[in-house]
């Protein structure tokens, strides 16, 4: 009894075996290829359950999406003899899974064949441009031209249809970096040294334009302070002699006590004779 379950045992483990080897299912983002010892027999097997000769037949499955790649910035050079490093990556899928199979085997190989391919292409239709067109009008061009080029090599070679190449960036080397620098440096400069000449030149005009109104607003106020003194000492002598003519002995005291002022300060000594008409309001 325990004999025939054993046996019972091994046949199902082998025909689980068998069916194993029999059956094989190729997932939606799948696309495989049936070999027979070590010769297809089968390519571009789409997905759903499939069938093979057990022990002879072996499957191949291959990826059946959108791959991208991102390369490693490379120089390449203008029409106007400028270099620029360009920063790109593409995105593709295989076609041919049977001619990617023979000639490229994996997904690794196949993305360092297309980095070479594109890489290419992107220095021989950007040698036609020039920097400016590069970085700015002519990219999208550019790209369509790249695509167009390293399609018509790795679909019939390789089995790989490019679908879309993007530039990322687009730099200087290092050395036209700083050359570029130092340039606008020294143009920053000059234009510093300009715009303080200017402002230096404008100061100075300025400054003169205000100098010269500084002298006329001054020679215009001593011209008027000097009518206005002489408009009062003309009003002086005319009050002077209106009050003369209306009382000359006032006049006189007012005269004598001036002359006081004057001759009896600081302590001093005057001799006078008897009867003089210096001192005749004393009297």
């Amino acid at each position: 009894m325990e004999k025939r379950l054993l046996t019972i045992l091994v046949l199902l483990g082998a025909l689980v075996i068998l069916f194993n080897q029999c059956v094989y299912t190729v997932h939606e983002t799948e696309r495989a290829i049936v070999l027979q010892l070590g010769s297809p027999v089968k390519s571009n097997v789409p997905p759903g359950l499939h069938f093979k000769i057990p022990f002879i037949q072996n499957v191949i499955y291959l990826d059946a999406r959108i791959l991208t790649y991102d390369s490693n910035p490379a120089e390449a050079l203008t029409s106007d003899n400028k270099t620029i490093v360009l920063d790109n990556y593409a995105r593709w899928r295989i076609t041919e899974p049977l001619l990617f199979y023979q000639t490229l085997r994996t997904v690794r190989l196949a993305q360092a064949r297309l980095v070479d391919i594109v890489y290419s292409e992107l220095r021989v239709v950007v040698g036609r441009y020039t920097l400016e067109e590069v970085v700015s009008s002519k990219r999208q061009e550019i790209m369509r031209q790249v695509i167009a080029k390293a399609n018509e090599l790795s679909k019939t070679e390789y089995g790989v249809e490019v679908i879309d190449v993007r530039i990322k960036r687009t730099d200087l080397p290092q050395e036209n970096q700083r050359a570029i620098f130092g340039r606008m440096q020294a143009e920053r400069e000059r234009q510093a040294k300009q715009y303080r000449s200017q402002g230096e030149e404008e100061a100075r005009k300025i400054r003169s334009g205000a100098d010269r109104e500084v002298t006329i607003m001054l020679a215009e106020a001593r011209r008027k302070a000097e009518v206005l003194h002489g408009e009062g000492d003309a009003e002086a002598i005319r009050i002077f002699a209106e009050a003369l003519n209306k009382s000359p002995e006032f006049y006189e005291f007012y005269r004598s006590l001036e002359a006081y002022k004057k001759g009896l300060k600081d302590n001093g000594r005057i001799i006078l004779q008897p009867g003089q008409d210096f001192l005749r309001f004393f009297q």
